[in-house]
């Protein structure tokens, strides 16, 4: 296949993925391998194939991908949730910041921070199978990105989000946009890169809706994000971020 075929097959996935857009989902965070913190200082939350709701298409039907969209955090109303939601994973060990380890039945919280709860953040997100880890089941796991002058904001050990733990709880999504494949990057340096990378590309993409959609535009960001006053991405991101807000179904 030469490059003109490739680059016209890419664009063609590209499009395809980007007209099932937006989806909207909810689900229950549960605790998955730990490696957004550990390994990478960017944490993820991991959310539940059982618990998931989305009217669109099914948990299988998602395509894979780095995506960006909104988020929020609700709290369940009793610890009863929490407990199930993790039972399948009480009796993993876990490595506590201080290097002993414990099992999840133990050390995992059930309580909630109130003050993730009912806040609407922006989320970089990828759907898929971790190719730089090869995993064998697929995954949906938004990092949620803090407002720039939120103390969590800079907390992880690479300078981006990190909030208390909040497993038991509903996230409530909206996938709103595409940016990128899941790539098999080499080695974790150059993984951590991307990410990073895609959580400036989120918080660009949502703020320049935002701004088109309250009149802010600005020519000087250019390109694209020059659109009519007919274009429906003019409200896509305003849409989004209210559904996630709101409790209507999905």
């Amino acid at each position: 296949m030469d490059s003109s075929s490739s680059a016209d097959l890419k664009t063609g996935n590209e499009r395809s993925i980007s007209n099932q857009l937006p989806i909207r989902l909810t689900s229950t965070v549960i605790r998955g391998f730990g490696r957004g913190s550990k390994d990478l200082g960017i944490p993820t939350a991991n959310l539940c194939r059982e618990h998931l709701k989305c009217k669109k298409m099914s948990f299988d039907s998602l395509p894979t991908g780095i995506y960006w969209g909104f988020a929020r955090i609700i709290a369940s109303e009793s610890g009863s949730e929490s407990a199930a939601s993790v039972k399948d994973y009480k009796e993993e060990t876990i490595e506590t910041e201080e290097g002993s380890s414990s099992s999840a039945s133990s050390s995992l919280p059930l309580s909630h921070n109130p003050a993730h709860d009912n806040q609407i953040y922006k989320a970089a997100i990828s759907i898929g199978y971790n190719p730089v880890y090869g995993n064998r089941d697929k995954t949906i796991e938004p990092h949620l990105i803090a407002p720039a002058n939120n103390p969590n904001r800079n907390k992880s050990k690479c300078k981006e989000t990190q909030f208390n733990d909040f497993y038991g709880s509903t996230l409530r999504l909206s996938i709103v946009g595409y940016l990128r494949p899941e790539l098999p990057f080499e080695g974790l340096e150059k993984l951590i890169e991307a990410i990073k990378g895609d959580i400036v590309q989120t918080e660009r993409l949502a703020d320049i809706e935002k701004d088109m959609v309250e009149g802010n535009n600005d020519d000087s960001k250019g390109g694209d994000e020059n659109l009519e006053e007919s274009d429906p991405r003019r409200t896509l991101a305003s849409e989004e971020s209210r559904w996630v807000g709101s409790e209507e179904e999905e």
